[in-house]
């Protein structure tokens, strides 16, 4: 059994997968209380699953971009279990969990999540080998900047606030994923880090760090 943490932004995520079924998954959008709501959450989706830790295996954590005081929330509480069980622990990127839930086009595909103040974390991806690949570096950005920057056909899939979705919806070469298509899933989450569990590929549990973004200019107020 692998849980898989997400607290990348305000909307939190927790799953549970064996890799057959997802046996559970919890999403939810926290108001700055990660902290306080992420354990109990954990507790409840395990005892409502009829699980305990003692079932869990592996853990899967997104690691950014994202909110600094979010991510580490999240980070916090699986090094803590992956330290004191001895347990795998598999880092996915924030945006990498957005794109692989998107079907595959020959249309590149940018998607973003909610940076703060006005402003997302975007990355660039395209098809290759028959999945989402990164592109370009994710990097911080307007809704309006990308209003001007995309030039020709592109799905958009982005967390995005109402005035967001009005303001990409302005450009003919964007096309929008819908808002319950556009939502980071843990259960996807948790199939991309069972994917790496079981080839091996897991990451030190003393020195995964979460992926942040820096912002050049000034944070409009």
């Amino acid at each position: 059994m692998l849980l898989a943490v997400d607290t990348s932004t305000a909307q939190v995520g927790l799953a549970l997968y064996d890799g057959a079924q997802v046996i559970g998954e919890y999403a939810w959008r926290s108001s700055q209380r990660h902290t306080v709501e992420l354990a109990p959450a954990v507790f409840e989706l395990l005892t409502r699953c009829g699980l305990t830790m003692d079932d869990v295996r592996a853990l899967g954590v997104a690691i950014g971009p994202g909110s600094f005081t979010s991510l580490r929330v999240g980070l916090s509480l699986v090094k803590g279990f992956a330290l004191a069980r001895g347990l795998p622990l598999i880092g996915i990127p924030t945006l990498d969990v957005l794109a692989a839930a998107q079907p595959l086009s020959k249309l590149p595909l940018l998607v973003a999540i909610q940076a703060g103040r006005g402003r997302l974390a975007a990355g660039w991806y395209k098809r290759s080998k028959g999945r989402w690949k990164v592109k370009e570096s994710a990097r911080v950005v307007t809704a309006e900047a990308l209003l001007e920057e995309v030039q020709s056909p592109v799905i958009v899939c982005a967390e995005l606030t109402a005035e967001g979705r009005q303001i990409l919806a302005a450009n003919p070469q964007i096309q929008l994923v819908s808002p319950a298509n556009s939502i980071r899933r843990p259960a996807v989450l948790a199939e991309l880090a069972w994917t790496r569990w079981q080839a091996g590929d897991v990451d030190d549990r003393a020195t995964l760090a979460p992926i942040y973004l820096h912002v050049a200019e000034p944070i409009p107020t």
